[in-house]
């Protein structure tokens, strides 16, 4: 097939996760410096990753991605056939995406060796052509993600300690199922996988301070990421465990008390029209979060997930949800009406901006 042409950056989180699912399924595709005006005016938000296929068209965001290229390549599958397994894979890769940005965020740009670092590799990167003193160009990169994406998501002296503990939770649990097998499901890789990677990869394994942590604390995790960027569907074999394992319990406790409750939260500022709100998450106040029109679309699209289950796993499923604290938060607000994608038509929907009020 030709090659597809990804828009996108070798520092950037889902950038990350598009292309060690891509090396994955041996799908040829080549890396190219993304023009934001040309992809704001083809897919609807300048953001990355995009691809740009031969006939023209173009995708957006890479749950979708990843779900419509599984079409065009089912073998290996990554979304396990079981619905049970595969429910729960959606379910904690959209934790992974969305609930893992804020700590990868805070850790590259609050501490200096590693914004020093990403300022300069994003300027090379992406500016060349900005026609602007480098000085210059790492001054402005370093204020627009240091004021948007860390103090801009509410990350402050007083949440601080929280935002560092979902990274050094994470690698806790993560370290539990790597020591046991070599993906989170058994001896091949699935979408989980593909969630956790992409902030596991492109900022905690490789930036100065999250990967000196990883190293240290969760060394196997530190190996899972190399051996899934280096895997190929040809060469892995295995199986998948049975079911959803006892060593993913942690991992649902923390999507019931803290990930669900606040897409509650964002639901329901969307439902107000509120630009930021307030949110008590595990017992942190947090003020003044940007509020996503994209993760009300998260939730809609988790419940979407449960309700395409077969009658005869939905009532295993909602057990597994309940014991961790899952289910009351995943129906808690009624009628979100995010009115994104209505006519079902992503990746080749119109994209909007996933991390800014909307």
């Amino acid at each position: 097939m030709d090659k597809l042409r990804v828009h996108g950056a070798e520092v950037s989180y889902f950038t990350g996760k598009l292309e060690g699912y891509l090396r994955y399924k041996e799908i040829p595709y080549e890396l190219v410096v993304p023009d934001m005006r040309v992809l704001a005016r083809e897919t609807g938000a300048a953001q990355i990753p995009a691809i740009e296929l031969a006939d023209g068209r173009w995708l957006t965001d890479t749950t979708p991605i990843l779900h419509w290229l599984e079409t065009q390549h089912p073998k290996p599958e990554v979304i396990p056939a079981d619905p049970l397994q595969g429910f729960f894979s959606k379910l904690v890769e959209d934790y992974a995406d969305e609930w893992m940005w804020r700590p990868a965020m805070h850790y590259r740009w609050s501490y200096k060796p590693d914004s020093i670092l990403l300022r300069r590799r994003i300027a090379e990167e992406l500016g060349g052509g900005v026609p602007l003193p480098g000085w210059l160009k790492r001054f402005f990169i370093y204020r627009r993600q240091l004021g948007w994406y860390v103090k801009g998501d509410a990350v402050t002296r007083k949440t601080r300690a929280h935002v560092e503990s979902v990274y050094l939770k994470t690698l806790a649990h993560l370290q539990v199922i790597f020591e046991r097998r070599p993906f989170m499901l058994g001896r091949i890789p699935t979408l989980a996988d593909f969630g956790f990677f992409a902030s596991m990869w492109r900022h905690f394994a490789l930036d100065p301070t999250a990967s000196a942590i990883m190293r240290r604390r969760a060394p196997a995790v530190s190996e899972w990421t190399a051996r899934l960027w280096n895997a190929r569907a040809s060469g892995t074999q295995g199986s998948l465990v049975p079911g959803i394992p006892e060593d993913w319990s942690p991992l649902l406790n923390e999507i019931g008390s803290a990930y669900l409750p606040y897409l509650c939260e964002n639901a329901e500022a969307w439902k107000r029209k509120q630009k930021r709100f307030d949110a008590e998450i595990q017992g942190v106040p947090y003020r003044r979060i940007p509020m996503s029109r994209y993760r009300v679309w998260c939730l809609e699209r988790l419940r979407a997930n449960f309700q395409g289950l077969p009658s005869s796993e939905s009532n295993r499923a909602q057990a597994i949800l309940e014991a961790h604290g899952c289910w009351e938060p995943l129906w808690r607000v009624a009628e979100t009406a995010s009115g994104i994608d209505p006519e079902n038509r992503a990746p080749f929907a119109r994209s909007i901006r996933v991390h800014y009020s909307e």
